[in-house]
């Protein structure tokens, strides 16, 4: 069985259908990037697997149990807008969710114990190159090194499944270039299983182990939301690929560009 399987998903919002006949099986360890056209329902796909929205029908499995309602420490997520804590620094906003999954009833350690979180959490900015950082405010840091802090946070709890949401979308080129090295790494040394949304066919193929392309197969000009998105190409990369032949992989597939109207 699948480390992560979904059958025949829905999402309506009223009479609006965003999502419609997802049928997915993913292996643990995976890397997918989900690419397609703005408001295809990309990130809403990725709410669902946070736990943040529910599915109007279907079902997901995670391990082979359904997946919980709610979001939980096994899920970590990163988005475009980073997700840190203005007020804290960089080490107290990676001990955050460090101090929430082991102080459940008060949501803060002291003493001791909060001394040796706040050390584990040194240890996690020095994984994404921020540990001279470690004393630093949000807004003392550049727009890649809040990126950065934000993964360390999603990291720390130790997710098995990790969720970027358009995660570089704001950075220049040569930032997100060094984005790609980071989280290329740390995917292939923790083991982690993936997903993320991007608009960038070239970031999907060079980061991804698996492209997912979501479009709209049927419309209806009269009844605009009367039907969603879905998968409509899958495509299976082999990291094990020179880039040269990565890029022939990339080149057959081109007519997906098609289907994603001006999303990259």
């Amino acid at each position: 069985m699948a480390w992560l399987s979904i059958r025949n998903l829905w999402l309506c919002f009223g009479e609006q259908v965003v999502l419609e006949r997802i049928d997915l099986d993913v292996e643990a360890g995976s890397f997918c990037t989900i690419v397609g056209a703005s408001g295809c329902g990309k990130s809403s796909f990725l709410r669902i697997l946070l736990g943040e929205l529910t599915p109007t029908r279907g079902r997901v499995l995670l391990d082979g149990r359904p997946l919980p309602a709610e979001p939980g420490p096994d899920r970590g997520v990163v988005f475009q807008r980073y997700s840190v804590f203005p007020h804290l620094t960089a080490e107290e906003n990676v001990a955050v969710g460090l101090e929430l999954a082991r102080a459940r009833w008060l949501g803060r350690c002291f003493g001791r114990r909060r001394r040796a979180l706040l050390a584990e959490a040194r240890r996690w900015l020095e994984e994404v190159g921020l540990g001279a950082a470690a004393r630093r405010y949000p807004a003392q840091l550049s727009g890649g090194m809040q990126q950065r802090l934000a993964i360390a946070q999603a990291l720390a709890v130790a997710p098995r499944l990790l969720l970027l949401d358009e995660p570089f979308g704001a950075l220049d080129p040569g930032v997100r270039a060094d984005m790609h090295a980071l989280v290329g790494g740390l995917w292939r040394r923790l083991g982690m299983t993936v997903f993320m949304v991007t608009h960038d066919i070239q970031e999907a193929f060079a980061l991804g182990t698996r492209v997912l392309v979501f479009d709209k197969v049927r419309l209806d000009p009269q009844a605009p939301g009367a039907y969603g998105a879905t998968i409509t190409y899958d495509l299976p990369l082999d990291r094990r690929r020179t880039p040269a032949e990565t890029e022939q992989v990339a080149a057959r597939c081109r007519r997906t560009e098609a289907f994603l109207g001006g999303a990259g």
